[in-house]
């Protein structure tokens, strides 16, 4: 990898640890004590895993912590170590690091999501404390991918660093950060198997020398398979490769997500008199995998459809900075869910999560950086090159890695950046290729056996400029029924694909709408964040694809929410795709996913988790989804059989007449039973007996779950006389294939949901609510102010970059409230502004709130009133 000169930093060090080594080859983690600072002059002491962004790039304000960072720690060597060969090693450092040694520079390290190391023996004192010393850069680089992407680049040290002692002889660590040896299958049935190892094996000695190399392989309980030995002369001052082929195990348990069987390898690395200098283990999984464009994907000969997630790796209140035991779970809940396949997107995740889906039976799409766009620089070439190479290197001998990738929507920068010339345009298809061409050719290369692959959006340019026909498999990301067109697009995009290009292997890699667990709808509708439409949407989508044998397989965006700093979603800063929550509490798509994929064990899932606060007026039903495994079930209310019901694609859907209060529903099906409970307000009229408080969240037709004001305000609809609505105005934002209104953070709130939906031009709305004092609120935010464009959302939105003059006078009845009601003067950014007044209703007169435009439109997102 190029080590790259920067200018030398030096720091005062404020912890230490002592490290002691005798013996064969050691490794110590030294995550603890460290001293952290953003301008040298103030220090923390912070431990690693470590970001300096799991706060601010969730706060109100634009942007993020984007520049250096400077990490220090001291680390004591005994002169009892002196014939050691030091290295120290970082498993991720986000995105580029410069390290010293005793305030000497001994490299740089571009790329922030593989592993890097340096051997520091020359540089160490022993018998005394050592300075290490880090400068880490997570500034934007026009060398360095991603260059930007629908993710945040959380800057620091976010993996382990590791101290690593050797002997003389040793696996080498110089070959771009690998374990210093490759494990091959020249042959794999269900006759017999064959194992072949490249091991790299320095000698630092200034003398050649006699070594035997040991092979030890165990199955999976332990007991002794094969042994094998080989001797090897290490010529002095020398790294070498060593191919060696063990003896064949006959009859092997194969390798597959059902059966996860695992062989483990140990290499032992022994000097002349057989005493222990190194030693390695690895996972030996025995499998085979193809594909075929008209029949999909096989693995071990037979066909399988491969359904799975993509995964982010950051968690709610950490970055990307996150405790192994949660990272864990992550991979625990995944292959509980059904799933057969992950994809780690958009970089190569920590390496002890693929030693997990080896042990739990996943296939693995593992991929680097390189999203949305490519600078033409040999730099550029050089860093992805060089990425790509440790990738493969550092993640090559798991049996779940079958795909590696390289690149993610390369061009939906180009279709979508309109200021671009003609010429630029094609210089950038032009380059792009290039790179891919580069990338494919070197994957090809050192990891054969595997499957190269590669993901696009919804746009042609991958045919035309044949991008999509360098890897095995094309990965398209489509969004139908979201960003684009509607659901049932999806099956007809496909076939016409498939059609058009026969040869082709194609894996749907990424779909999904965003869900906010907080909004629910009888009425579910496009880009509006309910998980009601979650569901609609997977649920078809899974049929679309399972319906088409030459479809490799589809793997949802995304398994859980992550952070994305600039989006305006529901939960700002948050891409909210995911199955399960940004802190993995699970979505209720997640257990149907988990009803289709599980079929081993029985389930029923009532999809009621986040049915809180549920309104129904008069003698309204209300539609439940049941998920189950099984065949039929019979559904039960508060003791009474409601109706019989066949599970198809996973699902049934039940007309639940909800009584006022708790409610109780059962399912039962042969083989197992669930019951949930439900709270329901039934109102009748709006006469505050059994209720004191109502929300309308005005200008939307969902229900919104406000956790902050513990209401749940319900939709808004047209005046009924005797009830509630609108005279007049039109629902801002709001077209056949965009139902948010409002695609931003709202400030000073964490009600989006309520503030981004709003009607536009209502002068007038009534609510009947008989006599009595009441508090009111009512909720505003202005929608025509500049905010940071959001290019993920595809679909054509209105323009709200003029900032226009909106005043009003707001009344309840006769009382006016607020004179000349200007949001853009009072507010200049997008804040969510709350205005409360109590008022007497007499005479049967009800609530009117009365908006009276002196210029513009005036505008309103939401009311709630509470009896006092």
């Amino acid at each position: 990898m190029p080590h790259i000169a920067t200018k030398t930093t030096s720091l005062y060090v404020l912890l230490c640890v002592v490290f002691l080594l005798r013996g064969f080859s050691q490794s110590k983690t030294i995550n603890s004590g460290w001293q952290f600072s953003e301008d040298k002059t103030t220090w923390q002491t912070v431990n690693i895993p470590h970001t300096w962004n799991q706060d601010d790039a969730f706060d109100d304000e634009p942007g993020y912590r984007r520049g250096l960072g400077y990490y220090q720690k001291q680390v004591y060597i005994s002169s009892e170590a002196k014939e050691k060969v030091f290295y120290l090693k970082f498993n991720a450092v986000n995105q580029e690091g410069t390290i010293f040694i005793n305030g000497q520079e001994i490299g740089n390290h571009k790329g922030g999501y593989t592993a890097f190391n340096f051997n520091i023996s020359e540089f160490i004192n022993y018998d005394a404390y050592n300075v290490i010393e880090v400068t880490v850069d997570n500034s934007h680089n026009e060398d360095i991918p991603p260059l930007d992407a629908d993710f945040t680049f959380y800057g620091g040290i976010y993996r382990d660093v590791e101290l690593i002692a050797l002997p003389k002889q040793h696996f080498s660590l110089d070959d771009f950060a690998s374990d210093g040896f490759y494990i091959n299958y020249p042959k794999v049935s269900v006759d017999e198997a064959r194992i072949e190892v490249t091991a790299l094996l320095n000698n630092t000695a200034s003398s050649k020398q006699k070594t035997e190399l040991k092979f030890i392989l165990t199955d999976a309980q332990g007991q002794l398979v094969k042994t094998f030995t080989e001797k090897l002369t290490l010529p002095s001052h020398s790294s070498e490769a060593f191919k060696i082929e063990l003896p064949k195990v006959q009859n092997p348990k194969l390798w597959s997500p059902e059966n996860p069987y695992l062989y483990q390898l140990k290499l032992v690395l022994q000097d002349k008199n057989g005493e222990i200098l190194d030693s390695k283990t690895t996972n030996i999984g025995f499998r085979w995998v193809s594909v075929d464009a008209d029949n999909g994907f096989y693995l071990n000969g037979k066909p399988i459809k491969l359904i799975g997630v993509n995964r982010h790796q950051d968690y709610e209140g950490y970055g990307n900075a996150v405790p192994m035991a949660l990272q864990k779970k992550d991979i625990e809940l995944i292959k509980d869910m059904g799933s057969n396949v992950i994809r780690f997107a958009h970089y190569p995740h920590a390496r002890e999560l693929y030693d997990l889906c080896d042990q739990l039976g996943i296939l693995v799409w593992t991929e680097i950086p390189i999203v949305n766009k490519v600078t033409n620089t040999e730099a550029f070439f050089e860093t992805s090159i060089s990425m790509q190479k440790e990738h493969l290197k550092q993640y090559y001998n798991f049996p779940s890695v079958v795909m590696f990738g390289y690149m993610n929507e390369i061009f939906i920068r180009l279709v979508f950046n309109n200021k671009l010339t003609d010429q630029e345009r094609q210089d950038l298809k032009k380059s792009s290729v290039k790179l891919a061409t580069q990338l494919e050719d070197v994957t090809r290369e050192l990891a054969p056996n595997h499957i190269t692959v590669m993901a696009g959006h919804l746009n042609d340019v991958y045919n035309e400029t044949g991008i999509a026909d360098l890897p095995m498999i094309f990965g398209w990301n489509l969004y139908f029924g979201w960003y684009d067109k509607d659901i049932s697009d999806l099956g007809i995009f496909l076939d016409e694909q498939h059609k058009r290009y026969p040869k082709r292997s194609m894996l749907l890699s990424e779909y999904g709408p965003g869900a906010d667990v907080r909004i629910f709808t009888r009425t579910p509708k496009k880009f509006d964040f309910s998980t009601d439409y979650q569901a609609k949407l997977h649920q078809s989508y899974y049929k679309q694809i399972t319906e088409r044998p030459y479809m490799t397989g589809m793997t949802a965006w995304n398994y859980a929410d992550f952070g994305s700093e600039f989006r305006g979603d529901a939960i700002p800063h948050v891409n909210q795709k995911g199955l399960v929550q940004y802190n993995r509490t699970p979505k209720d798509i997640y257990y149907w996913y988990k009803s289709v994929l599980d079929t081993d064990k029985p389930l029923v899932h009532i999809a009621t988790d986040f049915l809180k606060g549920l309104t129904l007026f008069k003698d309204e039903s209300y539609a439940i989804q049941v998920f189950s495994n099984q065949e039929k079930g019979i559904v039960y209310l508060n003791g009474k059989k409601q109706e019989n019901v066949q599970f198809r694609n996973g699902v049934a859907t039940i007309q639940m007449p909800f009584n006022n209060g708790r409610n109780q529903i059962k399912v039962v099906s042969e083989h197992i039973s669930e019951e949930k409970t439900v709270e329901v307000l039934k109102i009748d009229t709006l006469d505050f007996k059994n209720f004191n408080r109502f929300g309308i969240n005005i200008g939307a037709h969902f229900y919104f779950n406000d956790e902050e004001r513990d209401v749940t305000f319900v939709p808004d609809q047209a005046y009924e006389n005797g009830w509630f609505g609108y005279l007049d105005g039109t629902p801002y934002g709001m077209t056949k294939d965009k139902n948010q209104g409002l695609p931003h953070d709202i400030k000073n709130a964490t009600s989006e949901p309520l503030f981004q939906t709003l009607l536009e031009g209502c002068s007038s709305y009534k609510v009947d609510i008989p006599d009595g004092n009441y508090n009111v609120d009512l909720f505003f935010v202005e929608p025509q102010i500049k905010s940071i464009e959001n290019i993920y959302n595809l679909s054509k939105v209105k323009d709200d970059s003029t900032r226009k003059q909106r005043v009003f006078d707001v009344f309840l009845n006769t009382n006016l409230i607020e004179k000349q009601f200007n949001l853009a003067l009072e507010y200049p950014q997008k804040y969510g502004v709350t205005l409360t007044s109590e008022v007497q209703i007499n005479n049967d007169e009800g609530l009117t709130i009365s908006l009276k435009s002196i210029e513009g439109q005036p505008v309103i997102s939401g009311i709630l009133i509470e009896k006092i």
